[in-house]
């Protein structure tokens, strides 16, 4: 029960500093990718939990096709505000991007569709006492809209408390 409370407690204040509105239980969740696919929208959200354990942080996470289309490929950007360690092995559908970030294929999702889930396991370069993930989605061409991403992009703190905080 401590575990919710404090992930709930750190999820309003991460709201609250960058702003924005938490979504309701049951809604949609806070990353939207919305792409037309076929005059449809389709809605990404991504749902897991996170933690951080010495130099490591634990990602653990769902895709989730919230929208009435299916997206045909889909790839998630996510962030870490602590440089990531080199030359570490991620898992086979995962490649970093640049110093503080990873890309993963999401692949197909069908309409009101979940997908496989994705763990991650990375270092770190230092051992941190929070780090802010930011997840984005990646449209079709490979590239960020860095507008939409901003609207859409949904970010988890996670404290070096030894909690495990779920998004």
């Amino acid at each position: 029960m401590r575990r919710m409370r404090v992930a709930a407690v750190c999820g309003a204040a991460v709201v609250t500093a960058v702003g924005g509105v938490a979504p309701a239980a049951g809604t949609p969740g806070a990353v939207r990718g919305a792409e037309a696919v076929r005059g449809a929208e389709a809605g990404l959200a991504y749902h897991g939990s996170a933690g951080i354990v010495g130099e490591r942080v634990d990602v653990r996470f769902t895709p989730h096709n919230h929208g009435a289309a299916a997206v045909p490929d889909s790839v998630v950007r996510i962030r870490w505000s602590q440089p990531l360690e080199e030359g570490q092995t991620l898992p086979a559908r995962c490649a970093p991007e640049g110093d503080r970030a990873v890309r993963c294929r999401v692949g197909r999702l069908g309409a009101h569709d979940t997908g496989e889930r994705i763990g991650l396991r990375v270092r770190l370069r230092e051992a941190p006492t929070e780090v802010l993930l930011e997840f984005d989605p990646v449209g079709s061409d490979g590239t960020v809209d860095e507008s939409r991403a901003a609207a859409e992009r949904q970010r988890v703190l996670v404290l070096d408390t030894g909690d495990t905080y779920y998004f």
